[in-house]
């Protein structure tokens, strides 16, 4: 129960491959021949037999014939017929190569393989390989050399194309798997399976579209926490969008969006074909940067100059030697040797001291990776100077990368760096850009981490009145909120906004300025009108009541005039914000198809379309991608102190997103959202101008109750946490796992005793390994749970004095399994905790959960000799019978 669903199809132990006669031209498929050549030239360990499914009597001669994968080459029209008679074969997957299907041909596929119990790869794409295997299940042409790097591609003529680079580049697969449009088995399993493939260090994707986002996000945030993943995306560019979409028949989203999926998913986004495998030969050396400080040593100022140059290009930082050690590296150097930016050895270096400058960086605090630099120089022997650093790898615990320059005379010391392992490069840009994907990588994987709640821990909003006024407009057959039901929406939120009053004639709003006290701004209140300042709507700085009247008589007749449809309500009057150098700022929300709801932060204003200054996060957010947002824009420079005025209240904007976040994640309803601008100093902020559009809530995939499913990530599930009494006294709780749980998570392992850990883990393990922690606690809470128990003791710390810390002492957890009807269960119980209640309530809590998302039985292997366990299985109701696979388990079963 531990294969993966997708081992019979990329791991067979027999295959089986349906096609025509090999000399009946009608019967056989240009990729049917290419597959007969690639199978037969390769010495594949497993059972592999060729049947002509046309010929007289076959199905009855293989009426006992059992297969794990049926390889299926045949014209279009005969696909359906050969997929039916690998049901009858028994085979538990199926490889379709053959092109031309279209969408409706390949939906009938996908249902007879579901209803024949098969995992189906295909149509219109060129196969897999599996050169470990010697499998070559493909039409891309011969095996690819065997590596620990997988290619997942939807686009059969890059796969090629990679396939013919790597050859004369040294570069080896774990896999390559060619996905095409109207796949059965899509880039979501194949990742998923990727993640678990012990032959794969490093993953790199091809991606033209995907069809379901959560399931993308999910998986690629699983992968991606296991081992680096590399993304190449099309249609970066609008035009590129629509070929894009054309060619694999699935939806491609905005550039921006997919950029803050991947970057939020983990995962490391390159733009061109070149950097794809520089990025998967750095990732897949396992460095693991801190920061973004790279340190260029050189042998010549030029090159060093423009790695330097990049360096500022790519928002990197030039790593600098702090003063101790550019001390006491100077006396090691020859006489021309500079350290002031760049640690410029001078055309003098020789091995000697290229080894003592890459000590001297690997050991400063203040550098995060070393860039080494080599230009060819007379009597110097380049390989040398390549042998200095692989010398210095092997005590280097920080990136070191290489740029030998020149062609002729540094082969050699190309060649002995690649052996090494040492990341290799031609150019210093191409290097430096190196850095900065391992850099991105780093960054990402701290992104990953976060899982925040739906809601933070501010003031909790009033969601009922929030969505009364959605409910109010919606039943008015609207979509377009007014600013006085923006700004409503908002203060439900407790986002400050500006004291707003709606004025129905030009009486009221002379009355009503006066009331507020001037100077007052008067705009426009219409639903029609997105954009108030472009029929002149807006007026502001009005100091007195007469001013007001005239304005709003002046203002309803402009608009009239100028847009004669729209419906106009009155006009808003609100005190202007007095913050003279308070800054301007856009949050907004967009509503992306396929990933749905983004985040949007930004300069604002009325220059907000030409500044074009947009970072945008997934919800949900906590502080730290509040800040990591922030940071990321282009005005994030104007909001310390700058040009005399004060740091603005960072503070107080990051409230304003977290609020925002609560707004997306609470109102499914959610469109559209401007907030502009938001005026922010020292002293807070608020939002002066909103416009809101709406929409009735998405259904749910699957007809489960889920309220967050219009969101890419779901958010921490908080509404699982629950107290309960410990027998024995004192209480505990019982939530969702975090990530942040991984060092208690380790303790509970370390504790428990050996018999424990082998009932758990079925293994003599004594702790978890880093993958293991990452696996276990960093989950995705839609396709599986992990509930913790967690106890409060009191310790003495460090210093003697006592304080209280957590402890976890149970963990109850269930992975669904691929028929996504069914999940596979675990529990551990701490040895001191035995007895005490906790593991039939883990077990009751983890089986409510399984319920709600509408999975129907639970199961799990516990071994025949655990006594305990089995005895609390049959006190819960479960079933317990032998397993037929393994004597040595039993098979414990509950109906939900």
């Amino acid at each position: 129960m531990d294969k993966h669903f997708l081992t019979p199809l990329f791991s067979p132990e027999s295959i089986i491959v349906l096609a025509g006669a090999p000399d009946d031209p009608t019967g056989q498929t240009p990729q049917a021949r290419v597959l007969h050549q690639a199978l037969r030239a390769q010495p594949y360990a497993g059972a592999l037999q060729f049947l002509d499914i046309h010929a007289t009597g076959t199905l009855a001669e293989l009426a006992q014939t059992r297969a794990d994968l049926a390889v299926i080459a045949l014209p279009p029209q005969q696909v359906a017929s050969a997929l039916e008679v690998a049901g009858r074969l028994a085979c538990r997957s199926a490889l379709v190569v053959s092109s031309g299907i279209g969408a409706e041909a390949a939906a009938t596929l996908k249902k007879i393989a579901q209803r024949e119990g098969i995992h189906l790869l295909g149509p219109n794409g060129l196969g897999f390989q599996r050169p470990a295997l010697q499998l070559n299940a493909s039409a891309a042409g011969p095996l690819a050399k065997p590596g620990s790097l997988a290619l997942v591609s939807q686009s059969g003529a890059l796969t090629t194309s990679v396939l013919d680079w790597a050859s004369t580049n040294a570069v080896g697969f774990s896999s390559v798997v060619s996905l095409g449009p109207n796949t059965s088995v899509d880039i979501a399993q194949v990742l998923d399976y990727l993640a678990n493939d012990a032959q794969t260090h490093s993953i790199v994707v091809y991606v033209e579209g995907i069809s379901s986002a959560r399931h993308f996000m999910s998986a690629l945030r699983s992968a991606a926490k296991a081992k680096p993943v590399v993304v190449l995306k099309a249609g970066r560019k609008p035009a590129g969008n629509e070929a894009a979409q054309t060619h694999s028949g699935a939806i491609v989203g905005s550039d921006d969006v997919f950029d803050a999926a991947l970057r939020r998913a983990g995962a490391v986004r390159v733009r061109s074909f070149v950097e794809l495998f520089s990025a998967a030969k750095c990732l897949a050396s396992r460095y693991r940067p801190v920061g973004r400080r790279l340190a260029i040593v050189t042998n010549g100022g030029g090159p060093g100059v423009l790695a330097a140059d990049w360096v500022n290009e790519l928002y990197l930082h030039l790593g600098r030697l702090s003063a101790e050690s550019a001390a006491a590296l100077a006396p090691q150097l020859p006489p021309l040797a500079s350290l002031s930016d760049l640690i410029d050895l001078s055309e003098d270096a020789g091995p000697e001291h290229y080894r003592a400058a890459i000590d001297a960086a690997g050991n400063d605090t203040q550098i995060d990776g070393v860039l080494t630099v080599y230009s060819p120089k007379v009597g110097v022997d380049a390989a040398d100077i390549a042998g200095a650093l692989v010398e210095v790898k092997h005590t280097m615990g920080k990136p070191l990368l290489s740029c030998w320059m020149g062609d002729a005379s540094v082969g050699a010391a190309r060649e002995l760096l690649n052996e090494a392992g040492i990341p290799g490069f031609r150019t210093p840009e191409a290097a430096v850009g190196a850095f900065g994907n391992i850099a991105s990588f780093y960054q990402n994987q701290l992104l990953l981490q976060q899982t925040p709640s739906p809601l933070s821990t501010l003031a909790k909003p009033d969601i009922e009145a929030a969505r009364l006024v959605i409910e109010s407009v919606l039943a008015e057959r609207r979509k377009v909120l007014t600013e006085m039901e923006s700004k409503t929406l908002l203060s439900s939120f407790h986002i400050p906004v500006t004291n707003t009053i709606l004025a129905r004639s030009a009486n009221e709003a002379m009355m009503i300025a006066t009331q507020l006290g001037f100077p007052v701004a008067l705009k426009i209140d219409s639903s029609d009108i997105s954009h108030k300042s472009d029929v002149e709507g807006v007026a502001l700085n009005i100091m007195n009541g007469a001013s007001a009247r005239d304005t709003y008589t002046d203002m309803v007749e402009r608009v009239a005039r100028l847009q004669p449809g729209a419906r106009i309500n009155g006009v808003t009057v609100q005190k202007m914000a007095r913050a003279r150098r308070g800054r301007e700022i856009y949050i907004g929300l967009v509503t992306d198809d396929p990933f749905g709801p983004v985040i949007v932060f930004g300069a604002g204003g009325t220059m907000i379309e030409l500044i074009n200054d947009r970072a945008m996060e997934l919800p949900p957010l906590n502080r730290f991608l509040a800040r990591r947002l922030i940071e990321r824009s282009r005005v994030a420079e104007t909001l310390g102190e700058w040009r005399g005025a004060s740091a603005v209240n960072l503070d107080a904007l990051e409230q304003v997103l977290l609020r925002v976040s609560e707004m997306v994640c609470e109102l499914p309803q959610l469109r559209e959202m401007d907030i502009n601008p938001i005026i922010v100093d020292e002293s807070g902020a608020v939002a002066v101008d909103a416009r809101i559009v709406i929409d009735s809530a998405p259904q749910a995939a699957g007809g489960r109750t889920n309220p967050y499913s219009h969101l890419s990530i779901l958010p921490y599930p908080t509404r699982y946490e629950q107290v309960w009494p410990l027998r024995g006294g004192g209480e505990y709780t019982v939530r969702p796992i975090r990530p942040n749980d991984a060092r208690m998570l380790q303790d509970l392992v370390l504790h428990l005793s050996p018999e424990s850990r082998y009932f758990r883990f079925v293994s003599s393990l004594t702790e978890l390994s880093p993958s293991m922690l990452a696996r276990f606690t960093l989950i995705d809470y839609d396709r599986e749970m992990a509930l913790v128990a967690v106890v409060k003791e009191r310790n003495a710390g460090a210093d003697g004095e006592m304080a209280e810390t957590e402890r976890i002492v149970g963990v109850s957890r269930y992975i669904t399994n691929p028929d996504h009807s069914t999940c596979e269960f675990s529990l551990v119980v701490a040895d001191d905790f035995n007895g005490r209640g906790i593991g039939s309530r883990l077990m009751e809590s983890i089986m409510d959960v399984a319920r709600e998302k509408g999975l129907s039985e639970i199961d799990g292997l516990v071994l025949a000799n655990n006594a305990d366990m089995l005895k609390l299985m049959r006190s819960l109701g479960f079933a317990v019978k032998r397993f037929a696979d393994d004597p040595d388990f039993m098979l414990v079963t509950h109906t939900l």
